[in-house]
């Protein structure tokens, strides 16, 4: 299982977002939403060993399953649907048990530390950070777990909880990427083994 883990800072709360200004008023949801595609699409079919945990605002984590997703579309707008639906279901939310809000995807109440004390658990968390260490030398980690953040750098806070849990920081290369980008440069680092299988 692959898992990515993605904080938005200033991602929204509530339902009340328009899908026609995910960039602005939605506290750049557009980013998370590319993960989401990054994450799962393939050319013609959808990663089902994939596992992506949005972490809005500290505040809650929709959770998309990719062996059970269901209406997942490689456009922002559908995505951000998606995650608007997970929202209008965050009363049903109970402490830290999910919600589901449609195949493969639900919601929990809880933020970025508790989400990644749980996912810790089952992986090898990875963060990703530009001062990491070069990935072409290091073996791809069985069952990792890929922290990243939005258009934001890590909080201090943040910084601390990651490094208590992280096996590895891994840089992807000289130039900083976006988020979603350094998704799918993560997952062809592990579809190539390592770069050394194509």
């Amino acid at each position: 299982m692959r898992q990515f883990v993605v904080i938005g800072h200033d991602a929204p709360t509530t339902p009340d977002f328009s899908l026609d200004d995910l960039a602005g008023a939605a506290g750049r949801l557009d980013v998370l939403c590319r993960c989401v595609t990054s994450a799962f699409f393939l050319s013609h079919a959808i990663r089902e060993d994939v596992r992506v945990h949005l972490v809005l605002a500290d505040e809650y984590t929709v959770t998309f399953e990719g062996n059970e997703l269901r209406r997942l579309n490689p456009d922002e707008r559908s995505t951000a649907a998606l995650v608007r639906n997970a929202l209008e279901e965050r009363e049903e939310a109970i402490g830290h048990v999910p919600v589901e809000s449609s195949p493969g995807v639900s919601l929990t109440r809880r933020g970025f530390a508790a989400t990644l004390d749980d996912v810790a658990r089952g992986g090898i968390v990875v963060q990703l950070h530009e001062d990491g260490d070069p990935v072409v030398d290091v073996d791809p980690p069985t069952d990792p777990v890929f922290v990243l953040s939005d258009h934001h750098e890590f909080s201090d806070a943040e910084t601390d909880h990651i490094e208590r849990h992280a096996a590895e920081r891994l840089s992807l290369g000289p130039e900083p990427l976006h988020a979603d980008h350094a998704i799918t440069v993560a997952h062809n680092y592990l579809d190539t083994d390592g770069f050394e299988r194509y």
